[in-house]
């Protein structure tokens, strides 16, 4: 009998198989006994689906070239086979079918299973960065995805282990407000995670109390007792802040035991235990459990090193020499093993050996250690004056590294660590390097066309893939290895909770029932496995289903056809974007080409100087300002007579001296540089602590400042200048404030920011007299979109005040949902200013993630000649007292203060298409990053179509589109909600009432809002969180915000007005002349 005849599949199994996808992975384990038939079931799919795309692979070839018939494979076979080899944790099949899908199916975007499946498979891979993007989209295309919790949850592992805490504190807190049921993780070990969280972020004292609460919780299980102790225990062993050191070591030495106890087979308590016992200086104790992890354990590099350590402070050179070749051996990444190795030779006069092994130790040996640096350089620059080894004649206390490479050792060794080929003698040993950021668009071209391909361009794009990989996993290594095996004793704050990171992508929980999933998506279909010209291979859909018909939506229509339209089908939640049906979410934008000149990259910054108040209202300025990313207004201040000592430190003491301020504690340093708190290298992280004042406390603060400055610059005056040229740079890039002079002279300062000046009450004098300025730049205003809001939105619709000393520094962001901005300085200090133009954002993006820092969610100071030298221009300016600086919709920009000044801030909003469709862009990418938009564009929307005529057609469409898109939500919303038989309740706005966002996804939720009571008081859900609480949306009241006849009203009034043609008028006033920048 044919193969294929046997291969046949009868409806039971059909129907069993279209349930099957990447939910159920986590789920469904199909590794044991419990669920053979359903792994022989998947495996006879895969087969028979194999079968087929082989069998028609090669009737395609037999086919003479005139002859040849045109048979399509629907893309959706290679989405379900992925599912098929996830759910098998085939990995790297899974994978490629995935890849396949995605090049042959353009709107691959559009199916959250699909992009779940990729990010897990991702995520196996240690391939973080495009694992991220993957369940990022997952989230954004369907918020109400079954498979929420898990996707948050490895989220929030990820960014952790790229230090992005706050963004791993978002998902970590959202994973937990997740239904119980749909995730493979207990509420217990998210806990654990968050607390490590803490840990992570220094937080320590807040990270043992975490800790030790969840000790006492009755239903902990072993498994994670044992983790919880661990981590506590190597906590109080590291940190010096939890007590007296006889007191945490005991401490220590409890928790630890208590984890061996709890979990036996695990040597990664003993180790640490080992590790307790060494630096206590019970030598014996830790040999026992060194040597009992080591039997636990299969091949455990940490260990090794660290016995290696006890044997060289017990003077026994050769059996050090062993163990550290144990952990080579183990791990040829081992930078610990690797340096101590290397100390070891040196101090046996062996300084080729010691030389060869401090270099195999890589960079990650050599970046965080300035000694270990020099004695390199030295040994490299005195090892060629030095006899060979041979050419002495002394014996040898060591045998060396080649020679001790193959030496036999012990037998605890010998069934785990498989001898290979020893490293290089001279050689250097570093992690594979990372693609270049043309090798990844080559990458990603690559991808996008798999299925064109010729077989030159197939093996240079799965040779760039396997350097990513390889790239990606070991970046993750330096990220979760421990850094605690040195013989000097440093410790990370990750070095040990992050390898659970590993454990929760290979071991899952036991099986739980698969609960029933009621959430509508578009692919609920998406394993249809039909070759086009034949009958379908396999119908993997609910077989007693009817697929919908595809539902129209345009601009055009009237409310009524939407809603009697929405009636019938509203269509899923995934087309619902406010950008449009069909729309792809907004993506970060390439440099564009062509390649800027050095004069372009450095643009100097455009200057316009107002001499009277005809030039500060002509509508010449406004439009000077709308053409420039970022502009300075000089003279408007003066010409319009503002009164700016209102604004003054003096005047906000004599008015309002207890009004608070917030505090931001920075290390004072020239805007040209930013350095790590070490003072070793320059980054891009810009660190600052948080703390809260009042306006008479800063004041004094302020002034003290400026007193201490007039006294220092009097003793220079008088003393001698200490020679600058002394100091050497470890970097190259300074040559006159080294890392040691920075160490010695480092200056904390304090920045008093947000200030806040929103109430009426109190600063009606200032408020009144920003009313000078014209219409486009007032905090208020008819032409400002942020007016029509209706609500305060501290900081953008009202003004902030800044109180700054010399170093004060606003690190790098785009304005919330990309509004622009007005800055005046009140000076009597200076400010200098950087600015990126908005086209450019996508590309400090990306010099963002390459620092390891999240561009929403960090605090970064960017590099200007590394923005240029990635493409990027950049204007640099300093804005002098009464300077207004404009800041246009999109414009990076970042900002230090130069002298005693302060600077009052608020947002506006041009009615333009370009202001409105990059605020709407930025909104809808905000839920993509899961970042929290606070300016409610749905809401702003409607308000701005109730209250102006629009007559440019660009923003006109821009905003109909946004109006058909949320009518046709609300609608499928009351429809969802109606279908559960859940009664709505007309609710209304109140006057002022601010804006309603999602207790968990902290997304808009407009028009129906669903309540639930949570811990004592009422919390607003989106559709989609409500209905994964509770697909029956029990214990949800639906409250109403507006009728929905006034909201048809509103959508049919809203037309594009065509203005009469003006009457002829006088001759306008002359254009205003840009001045040439100022010295």
């Amino acid at each position: 009998m044919d193969e294929k005849e046997e291969l046949h599949l009868t409806s039971q199994e059909l129907q069993v198989l279209s349930e099957l996808d990447s939910r159920q992975f986590g789920f469904l384990k199909l590794k044991g006994t419990e669920h053979g038939r359903t792994r022989a079931l998947i495996l006879k799919a895969v087969k028979y689906l194999e079968g087929m795309l082989v069998q028609i692979k090669e009737e395609e070839r037999a086919c003479s070239p005139g002859a040849r018939r045109d048979i399509c494979i629907d893309p959706k076979t290679y989405c379900k086979l992925g599912h098929f080899h996830l759910l098998l944790e085939d990995y790297a099949k899974a994978m490629s079918a995935y890849q396949k899908f995605y090049a042959l199916e353009q709107d691959n975007w559009k199916d959250p299973l699909f992009l779940y499946g990729l990010g897990l498979c991702y995520y196996h891979y240690n391939a973080f960065e495009w694992a991220t993007k993957a369940l990022q989209m997952a989230l954004y295309v369907s918020p109400g995805f079954s498979r929420a919790a898990d996707a948050h949850l490895r989220l929030a592992l990820m960014f952790k282990a790229r230090r992005h805490w706050a963004a791993a504190a978002v998902h970590f807190r959202r994973a937990r407000l997740a239904p119980h049921q749909d995730a493979t993780f207990t509420r217990l070990e998210l806990t654990f995670h968050a607390a490590h969280l803490l840990e992570a972020k220094g937080l320590r004292k807040q990270a043992r109390d975490a800790y030790e609460r969840q000790l006492k919780e009755p239903q902990l299980s072993s498994t994670l007792k044992a983790d919880v102790c661990r981590q506590l225990g190597w906590l109080y062993h590291r940190c010096v802040s939890l007590g007296e050191t006889g007191a945490r070591a005991r401490a220590a030495i409890w928790c630890l035991q208590r984890a061996v106890a709890a979990e036996p087979d695990s040597g990664a308590g003993l180790y640490l235990l080992g590790r307790c016992y060494a630096a206590q200086g019970k030598v014996h104790d830790a040999f026992i459990v060194y040597r009992n992890s080591v039997e636990k354990s299969e091949g455990n590099a940490d260990t090794w090193c660290s016995i290696g350590v006890l044997y060289q402070q017990q003077n026994q050179p050769m059996d050090a020499l062993q163990a550290y070749i144990c952990a080579v051996q183990l791990d040829k990444g081992h930078s610990a093993a690797w340096t101590n190795l290397g100390s070891l030779y040196e101090s046996c006069q062996m300084p080729r050996d010691a030389f060869a092994c401090y270099t195999n130790g890589g960079a990650v040996a050599t970046a965080s250690h300035s000694a270990l640096r020099q004695r390199l350089a030295f040994l490299r620059a005195n090892l060629v004056h030095a006899p060979m080894p041979s050419v002495t004649g002394k014996r040898r206390q060591l045998p060396s590294i080649e020679e001790a490479w193959n030496l036999p050792i012990s037998a605890e060794m010998s069934s785990r660590a498989p001898k290979s080929a020893p490293p290089p003698y001279p050689g250097k040993r570093d992690d594979p390097p990372p693609l270049t950021a043309q090798q990844l668009q080559t990458l990603q071209h690559l991808q996008r066309n798999a299925h064109n391909l010729i077989p030159q361009q197939q093996a240079l794009m799965k040779q760039l893939l396997a350097q990513y990989h390889l790239a990606q996993a070991a970046k993750a290594r330096a990220v979760t290895k421990s850094e605690g095996s040195t013989a000097t004793g440093s410790d990370n704050a990750e070095s040990l909770a992050e390898d659970l990171l590993k454990r929760f992508s290979d071991s899952q929980p036991d099986i739980k029932k698969e609960p029933v999933s009621t959430e509508n998506t578009s692919n609920a279909s998406v394993g249809d496995a039909v070759l086009g010209g034949r009958q379908p291979v396999v119908k993997l859909e609910p077989l007693k289903t009817d697929p919908l018909k595809p539902v129209m939506f345009h601009i055009g229509m009237t409310s009524k056809q939407i809603l009697d339209t929405c009636k019938e089908n509203a269509g899923p939640p995934t087309s619902w974007s406010v950008l449009g049906d069909g729309c792809g979410p907004p993506t970060p934008p390439a440099v564009p080409p062509p390649r800027l000149s050095a004069e372009q990259l450095a643009p100097p910054a455009p200057f316009v100087y107002v001499e009277s108040k005809r030039d500060a209202f002509s509508p010449q300025l406004q439009d000077f300002c709308l053409k420039h990313p970022i502009a300075v207004v000089r003279g408007l201040t003066a010409a319009l007579k503002l009164d700016l000592g209102l604004f003054s430190t003096k005047t906000l003491v004599e008015a309002w001296p207890d009004h608070a301020v917030e505090v931001r504690t920075q290390l004072m340093q020239s805007a040209d540089e930013n350095w790590d708190p070490t003072g070793r290298r320059r980054v891009w992280a810009c660190a600052s602590h948080r703390s809260h004042t009042t306006v008479r406390k800063y004041a004094q603060y302020q002034a003290g400042s400026f007193q201490e400055s007039l006294r220092e610059e009097r003793e220079r005056g008088t003393a001698p200048a200490h020679s600058a040229g002394a100091l050497s740079d470890s970097d190259g890039r300074e040559s006159g404030s080294g890392p040691a002079k920075r160490r010695r002279g480092a200056r904390m300062l304090r920045f008093g920011t947000n200030v806040d000046l929103s109430d009426e009450r109190k600063w009606r004098q200032q408020l009144t007299e920003l009313q000078k300025l014209p219409a486009f730049a007032r905090v208020a205003s008819a032409a400002n979109m942020l007016s029509h809001v209706g609500h305060v939105i501290l900081g953008m619709n009202t003004v902030q005040l800044y109180m700054k000393v010399p170093g004060s520094r606003t690190p790098g962001h785009q304005e919330n949902n990309n509004f622009c901005s007005i800055n005046i300085n009140i000076g009597p200090g200076d400010c200098e200013w950087f600015g990126v133009p908005d086209a450019y954002w996508g590309g400090v993006r990306e010099l963002c993630e390459r620092h390891g820092l999240s561009y929403l969610h960090g605090s970064w100071w960017p590099d200007p000649e590394e923005l240029r030298a990635h493409g990027v221009p950049v204007y640099r300016f300093t804005q002098r007292p009464g300077d207004l600086v404009w800041v246009n919709a999109g414009c990076v920009h970042w900002v230090q203060a130069t002298g005693w000044c302060n600077n009052i801030a608020w947002n506006v909003g041009p009615l333009t298409a370009r202001q409105y469709t990059l605020a709407l862009e930025r909104y809808e990418w905000n839920k993509v990053q899961n970042f929290k938009s606070i300016v409610p564009m749905v809401h702003l929307t409607w308000n701005l179509a109730r209250n102006i005529r629009v007559s440019d057609p660009r923003l006109h469409r821009a905003m109909r589109t946004c109006l058909m898109q949320t009518l046709r939500a609300a609608a499928g919303t009351l429809a969802a909600v109606r279908a559960r038989n859940l009664a709505i309740r007309f609710h209304g706005r109140a006057k002022g009432e601010a804006s309603h966002y999602c207790g968990v996804c902290e997304r808009e939720v407009w028009h129906a809002l669903l309540v639930r009571e949570h811990e004592r008081r009422h919390v607003v859900h989106c559709l989609a969180c409500a209905r994964r609480a509770s697909p029956a949306l029990q214990g949800f009241l639906c409250l109403e915000e507006h009728h929905v006849d006034e909201l048809a009203q509103v959508y049919d009034a809203f037309t594009l007005h065509r203005p009469a043609p003006p009457p002829l008028a006088a001759p306008p006033p002359p254009a205003l002349v840009p001045t040439p920048t100022p010295d």
